[in-house]
């Protein structure tokens, strides 16, 4: 069988098309926003609203998606998810109000929100240890071709369907990978019968046959610094993905077709930014044997390279000097994708569809407050730069806090007590306790 059609390719090639499907239907709103705003009569602050309405119910199924994934599995979590938001996606072409818009991104939120932590479980065991960077960066970065491509494609279905025809075709789309994944997928690639012995034997082997329990505190403790570094990435990521768009069409006074072309021209730098950073990251471990110096090293250069890039827009404002500093913000952002998305598996490999769900709540929080204060921002100032010069500050605390994490140190489960002696084995003899196992 050649090499481009091992399963673990196969299933890798899956998820990366499930990662940009996913990201083609919760950012499309972001090019056909100008539209929408104006047939339902939103202002910014209201917009802002929609926009954060996907991430609400994103946020609570990070955590509850990702243990739906280590306990059920991820061929059925990924098929009952698909199965949402393709609906939601459908539907929301169907909408004629505020409310129904914010209704169906609930919806659509609802069903993306157990997907990364439940892909994550899904390359815990068809993705070799050596390479969890790259196969993390390679499929975050089909994710930031779907930002790339979504503003032109989202454009030219309006101008052919109108923009309720595009979220409808968009919808339908997804419902096929979701068909293909449920008939491929097996949870234990040993279940596969495609899989070959050469493939299983670089495979970390699957030490969890019995359905894990959650030890919520200690892992918690664990992850908190995870969770508020890549909190500092999600404001700046959901900025770029929702009013980007907007931002090159109200300040530059472009039409829909030439702001999504230069929205796009900055999401492709995040494509190369996240297969980028992934492959750096496994190419230092390899050198080095130190995870910890081969996950920071990248975030920490990422999150001040995404800072530098950001100053020019301070005193320049001509449109290629902007797109090119976006350009280069985005692209550094992304290189911290990689080494991200790798620490809940080095951290904890027994549970990392649950601790990547609970970094990535880091993400959907931002996801909710982000649009919210950049919709608010922008009504009040009139001013589309100031929000993306707000995110400098939460770009250099991402840089420090970054030094709280641990991925070096593998979580391990609390000893288990030791077993209560039964009576009848003790025997008390002067100032002496005798023990009698057999009994």
């Amino acid at each position: 069988m050649p090499r481009l059609f091992k399963s673990t390719y196969v299933v890798l090639a899956l998820l990366c098309v499930m990662y940009f499907i996913t990201y083609v239907d919760r950012v499309n709103i972001g090019t056909a926003a100008g539209p929408i705003q104006k047939e339902l009569g939103l202002n910014n602050t209201q917009l802002g609203l929609i926009f954060s309405a996907f991430a609400y119910p994103y946020l609570l199924f990070q955590v509850f998606g990702g243990w739906v994934g280590d306990k059920f599995g991820p061929r059925m979590t990924l098929f009952a998810c698909g199965l949402i938001w393709s609906a939601a996606t459908v539907m929301t072409g169907l909408v004629d109000s505020l409310w129904s818009l914010f209704a169906v991104r609930l919806l659509l939120g609802f069903g993306e929100g157990a997907t990364f932590p439940t892909a994550t479980r899904a390359m815990q065991y068809w993705t070799p240890a050596g390479q969890r960077g790259f196969a993390q960066g390679l499929t975050h970065s089909f994710a930031r071709l779907g930002n790339a491509v979504t503003p032109p494609m989202v454009a030219a279905l309006m101008a052919a369907y109108t923009w309720r025809g595009s979220f409808m075709i968009l919808g339908c789309v997804s419902l096929v990978w979701v068909l293909v994944w449920v008939w491929y997928f097996r949870n234990d690639p040993q279940d596969h019968p495609s899989i070959t012995p050469e493939e299983l034997a670089v495979l970390p082997p699957r030490k969890d046959t019995v359905r894990p329990v959650i030890p919520w505190g200690p892992l918690l403790a664990r992850m908190w610094p995870v969770t508020l570094t890549y909190f500092c990435y999600g404001w700046c990521l959901w900025l770029y993905l929702n009013w980007l768009p907007l931002f090159f069409k109200n300040t530059y006074s472009l039409d829909i077709k030439s702001s999504a072309i230069f929205a796009s021209g900055v999401f492709f730098a995040g494509v190369v930014g996240d297969t980028l950073g992934g492959m750096i990251s496994d190419r230092i471990l390899h050198r080095t044997g130190n995870v910890r110096f081969a996950r920071l090293s990248v975030v920490v250069a990422g999150f001040v390279g995404a800072l530098i890039s950001l100053f020019p827009i301070l005193y320049f404002h001509d449109i290629t000097t902007v797109a090119m500093c976006l350009s280069a913000g985005f692209f550094f952002a992304e290189i911290t994708i990689g080494p991200m998305w790798s620490i809940p598996m080095d951290i904890a490999p027994k549970y990392s569809g649950t601790a990547s769900g609970l970094m990535n709540m880091g993400s959907a929080f931002a996801a909710i407050v982000s649009p919210l204060v950049a919709g608010y921002v922008i009504d009040v100032s009139g001013n589309w730069y100031l929000p993306f010069i707000m995110s400098m500050g939460l770009l250099g605390l991402g840089a420090m806090t970054a030094f709280l994490m641990h991925p070096e140190r593998q979580f391990e489960d609390a000893p288990a007590e030791a077993p209560a002696v039964p009576a009848s084995a003790v025997l008390v003899s002067g100032d002496r306790v005798v023990l009698f196992p057999g009994l």
